[in-house]
C-alpha cells in the first residue's frame, strides 16, 4: 500500500469547546475558536474560527454565530460537521485531484457517553476521515504534559477546558478513577457576566466578559503581582447610558469563588475513589494542570493549599492536549487505549 500513502493523510484533532486545534505532522497547522458563522438563509457556512468570533455579537439576523460545541460535547451536529470540515480544508491549501483520505485521532471528554462518542466518530467520518480513533481528554493531556502513562505509577492529571473539568489518576496506559465536571472556562465568563450585571448593573457580551477573564482573572484575592484594573466600557442596564467601571482581580476572584470550589471539591472527590497505591505516587508527584483554566492567576496555589498535593502547571496547557493526541496519532498501533 506504499503507493497510496501520499492519498492518506494523518491528523489529530483536539476538538474543544473553546478552540479547535489541528496537528498535522508534528505541526500545529490550525489554532482557532471553535465557532462558525452561517447565513441563515443559505445555511452555507460563511466564516470559522478567528474570523468568526469576531463576529461573535456583533452579527445581523441574516447571520448567525454558533459553538457547535457545549460543555465539550456536540450540540449542534450541522455546524460541528461543517466546522470540522472547513478546517481540514485550512491543512490542505491546494486543490487536489482526490482528497485524501484522512486518519484521524480525535478526543473526547472522559465522562462521554455512547451517544455522544458516536456524535464525534459520526461527525468527523462525514469530514473525511476514514479511520477515526478516539482518545480520551485527560488521557491526551498526561501524554502531551510528558507523562509515561503505561508506566506502573499513579499520575494525576486536572484539564480545566472550556466546556468541562476533566480529572483523571492514570495507570498502565488506562484511566483509573476519572470525574468529568460540566464546570469550567465558560461557566467562569458567564460567573463574569453575571457579577457585572448585578454588582455594576453594566451589560456585557461572551467576549468582553472573557476578556475581562483573561486580563484580571484571578483565583485567590492576594497575588504577589497583581494586575492592573481593567476598564470595562458598556451601558447601564437601567438608563442605557454608556458608564466606564474599572474591575480589579479581587473582584474576579470574588465573583469566581462559587465555580472554583466546585472544581476543588470534584478533585477531593476524584482523590477519594483513588486506590492507597495511587494516592501515595500522586502525592509525591503532585497533580498536573492542563487546559487554559491552568492560566488563571494563582489557582495553583489556592488548590495547593486547599489540598495539601502540590499543583504543577504544564508548560503551555493551552496545547497539552493537542500534544498528546499529536503523539498519540504516530503510536496508533502501540496504544492499547485508543478507540475505535
Amino acid at each position: 500500500m506504499g503507493f497510496f500513502s501520499f492519498l492518506t493523510q494523518e491528523i489529530a484533532i483536539d476538538l474543544g469547546t473553546a478552540n479547535t486545534i489541528i496537528i498535522c505532522n508534528d505541526k500545529i497547522v490550525v489554532d482557532e475558536p471553535s465557532i462558525v458563522a452561517i447565513d441563515r438563509r443559505t445555511e452555507k457556512m460563511v466564516a470559522i474560527g478567528e474570523k468568526a468570533r469576531q463576529m461573535q455579537g456583533k452579527t445581523h439576523g441574516n447571520l448567525r454565530t454558533i459553538r457547535p460545541l457545549r460543555d465539550g460535547v456536540i450540540a449542534d451536529f450541522n455546524a460541528a460537521e461543517q466546522m470540522i470540515r472547513g478546517m481540514i480544508k485550512m491543512i490542505n491549501k491546494k486543490p487536489r485531484l482526490f482528497p485524501p483520505s484522512l486518519r484521524m485521532v480525535i478526543c473526547i471528554p472522559s465522562g462521554s457517553t455512547e451517544v455522544e462518542m458516536r456524535a464525534v466518530r459520526d461527525s468527523s467520518e462525514h469530514a473525511g476521515g476514514r479511520d477515526v480513533y478516539m482518545i480520551y481528554e485527560p488521557m491526551a493531556a498526561a501524554i502531551g504534559i510528558g507523562i509515561d502513562v503505561e508506566a506502573p505509577e499513579g499520575n494525576m492529571v486536572v484539564d480545566i477546558g472550556g466546556g468541562t473539568t476533566e480529572i483523571a489518576v492514570i495507570s498502565l496506559g488506562g484511566i483509573v478513577t476519572n470525574k468529568s465536571i460540566r464546570i469550567a472556562g465558560d461557566d467562569l465568563t458567564s460567573d463574569i457576566q453575571e457579577y457585572m450585571r448585578h454588582q455594576h448593573n453594566i451589560k456585557i457580551g461572551e467576549r468582553t466578559a472573557e476578556e475581562i477573564k483573561i486580563q484580571v482573572g484571578s483565583a485567590l484575592s492576594e497575588l504577589e503581582e497583581p494586575p492592573n484594573d481593567f476598564r470595562v466600557q458598556g451601558p447601564n442596564q437601567m438608563t442605557a447610558l454608556p458608564i466606564e467601571v474599572p474591575v480589579s482581580y479581587q473582584e474576579i476572584a470574588h465573583c469566581l469563588e462559587k465555580s472554583i470550589s466546585k472544581i476543588e471539591i470534584a478533585i477531593l472527590s476524584a482523590l477519594e475513589q483513588t486506590p492507597p497505591e495511587l494516592y501515595a505516587d500522586i502525592v509525591n508527584r503532585g497533580i498536573y494542570l492542563a487546559g487554559g483554566g491552568a492560566l488563571l492567576r494563582g489557582l495553583d496555589k489556592r488548590l495547593t493549599d486547599k489540598i495539601n498535593i502540590p499543583f504543577h502547571i504544564a508548560e503551555d496547557p493551552l496545547r497539552a492536549v493537542a500534544r498528546g493526541t499529536g503523539i498519540a496519532l504516530k503510536n496508533v498501533d502501540k496504544f492499547s487505549f485508543l478507540m475505535r
